[in-house]
């Protein structure tokens, strides 16, 4: 077996997006079998700042772009690929990706999120949730990492979201 300990991680983007009533955005990937559901993510580009590719990224997945930064989980969390996608997922160049996660305020309707912007979509389907549903869900690979990153994500959101909620009433 090869040792791919060598390989670097991608470097990532996390978005939770909240609604108004502490719901959490999920949505089941496209391309993968088995209904499997995550927040929006995605890689960063070079010469990008984690904020703007977190911004891209909701824009890229939703096709929403109607959010308001609360807060971001301080450290990176990485996480390794299953060994069988080790080689081939990301072109081979990488053994997982390290992720900084950013907390955003929905600004919008759901008339807003429109899954098919861009093609080929990354999702299929969406659902508000409360953030714990989320585990009830298909997480593939990445469910010990969402059972770590779920209750610090809704407690940022929770510390932020009162001075949020009243400029949304304003």
């Amino acid at each position: 077996m090869t040792n791919h300990s060598d390989l670097p991680y991608r470097r990532n983007v996390g978005i939770a997006l909240f609604n108004a009533k502490g719901e959490l955005f999920v949505a089941q990937r496209s391309d993968l079998p088995g209904a499997v559901w995550q927040c929006p993510q995605g890689g960063i580009d070079d010469q990008e700042d984690p904020e703007t590719a977190a911004l891209r990224e909701l824009w890229e997945e939703t096709g929403c772009n109607k959010a308001t930064l609360l807060g971001a989980k301080e450290e990176w969390i990485s996480y390794d690929l299953p060994a069988e996608l080790i080689g081939k997922a990301f072109k081979g160049r990488y053994r997982g990706q390290t992720q900084k996660w950013f907390v955003f305020g929905f600004d919008g309707t759901d008339a807003d999120i429109k899954l098919d912007l861009h093609d080929p979509a990354e999702f299929n389907d969406w659902a508000w949730l409360p953030p714990l549903e989320l585990l009830e869900r298909n997480l593939g690979f990445k469910a010990e990492l969402y059972e770590k990153l779920l209750p610090e994500l809704a407690r940022i959101f929770q510390d932020a979201s009162s001075n949020w909620l009243r400029t949304k009433r304003a």
